[in-house]
């Protein structure tokens, strides 16, 4: 089972006197990092917030939006005198300098953030307990959604992957072909310089095997096939995170196919290699995404 990066999750449940409502979204990342927004009440919990998300989905840029309403009326609150005197010294120096009346200031001051705050600063641990609940809920709603982008993402990468594997073939039939055309261009070149009568057939022989197999391209197609296979065995693997392991691997069947393409010394094979690179880079762009 393959999984995506990218996701969202949400979440709402109102318990007593609270309503909370959770929204997460991931996007594809190297680590694990979050940009983490919750209320004032909820900041002694945010380490344990933080464990919840990492733990639930291992990688990725996090947005994780919590809000807590509080229900029904005559709840406590505290007025920030310190803050309403900053923020009025502003106003006041600033209304002076455009010639603004400012007596009706108090009702737009007290609707400034911070200023009212709930006198409870801390949620009580019966609360977290709700609380936390919507948040596994809001992650098993995201990890839905990275599932099913995931499958799509699988498809595609075993396309990419089964035309690798074509293109390997047809250089495997190409090959005994290439040795052959090499042979006769190399036989004709002597001919032609030095004579047919005038060069030892023998030793022709012996240097023709060595460079041959020098350029060889059988050992190279054996690993990128050996490579693709295993790539495709990852694949199948339970494991919830294999986006890296995936990667390393694509890094392998690039260097055989870059050595495959620096030894071919044909025409049709570059083509294949030419082939072979661009969907390499389509599968690279796709493990990009994947957990």
């Amino acid at each position: 089972m393959l999984k995506s990066m990218t996701g969202f999750g949400r979440a709402e449940q109102t318990v007593n006197d609270k309503t909370f409502l959770v929204e997460i979204k991931s996007l594809n990342g190297k680590q694990f990092e979050t940009y983490l927004k919750i209320p004032p009440l909820l900041k002694s919990y945010e380490f344990d917030v933080r464990n919840m998300l990492q733990e639930s989905l291992l990688r990725g840029n996090v947005d994780c939006l919590i809000t807590i309403k509080q229900n029904g009326s005559g709840k406590p609150v505290v007025i920030n005198t310190d803050l309403i005197k900053s923020y009025y010294q502003q106003i006041e120096t600033l209304a002076g300098e455009l010639n603004i009346d400012t007596n009706s200031v108090l009702s737009a001051l007290l609707r400034l953030p911070e200023v009212v705050t709930p006198a409870n600063e801390v949620l009580a641990e019966d609360d977290w307990k709700e609380l936390k609940k919507v948040i596994e809920q809001a992650l098993k709603e995201l990890n839905h959604h990275r599932i099913d982008e995931g499958k799509s993402i699988e498809k595609e990468l075993l396309l990419r992957i089964k035309n690798i594997n074509a293109q390997e073939e047809e250089i495997l039939k190409l090959e005994p072909l290439r040795k052959e055309r090499m042979k006769e261009e190399l036989v004709k070149l002597l001919e032609e310089n030095v004579g047919k009568e005038n060069y030892d057939a023998n030793r022709l022989e012996q240097e023709l095997i060595y460079y041959v197999e020098k350029i060889d391209l059988r050992e190279e197609q054996v690993r990128l096939a050996n490579h693709c296979e295993y790539f495709k065995t990852i694949l199948k693997d339970n494991d919830g995170s294999k986006g890296k392991k995936l990667s390393f691997v694509l890094q392998e069947i690039g260097r055989e196919i870059n050595t495959t393409g620096s030894k071919a010394y044909d025409a049709d094979i570059q083509k294949c290699v030419v082939l072979m690179k661009d969907e390499l880079e389509k599968l690279k762009e796709q493990i990009l995404n994947v957990l």
